[in-house]
């Protein structure tokens, strides 16, 4: 049994950047496809796509190079863990990196990124932060 489905999700993208992998298959959830959905809608992962059926069920994300081949996503984190949940409002979503990053709320709107959060007044749970 996996304590953090969520950090587990993070850590294959970062691996497969460092890796320099195209894709990584993930097992799936609800909750990491709605992460994996909105980091392609920021532009930081190229695509996804939901593979199998059941039980084998798989994420299919593919990762986002420049140029000159490395990772757009230079620092992923998780935020908001099992043991030690984090909680904002609308006021005080996070700025990463001086708004070069973003960071992921999960809110009653959906998962939602900090900015959009602001703009649409509403709070949540912190779930990443990715820069």
């Amino acid at each position: 049994m996996m304590t953090d489905p969520i950090a587990d999700f993070l850590t294959r993208i970062r691996n497969g950047n460092l890796a320099r992998k195209e894709r990584v298959d993930i097992p799936w959830s609800k909750m990491k496809e709605r992460i994996a959905s909105a980091l392609v809608a920021e532009g930081y992962l190229g695509d996804f796509s939901v593979v199998g059926e059941g039980p084998s069920k798989q994420i299919r994300v593919g990762l986002k190079y420049d140029a000159a081949r490395r990772p757009v996503i230079t620092g992923i984190r998780r935020v908001s863990r099992p043991s030690l949940r984090v909680y904002v409002g609308a006021d005080s979503a996070p700025k990463i990196r001086r708004g070069y990053g973003v960071a992921l709320l999960s809110t009653p709107l959906g998962v939602i990124a900090d900015h959009e959060a602001r703009t649409r007044k509403v709070g949540g749970e912190v779930l990443c932060a990715v820069w």
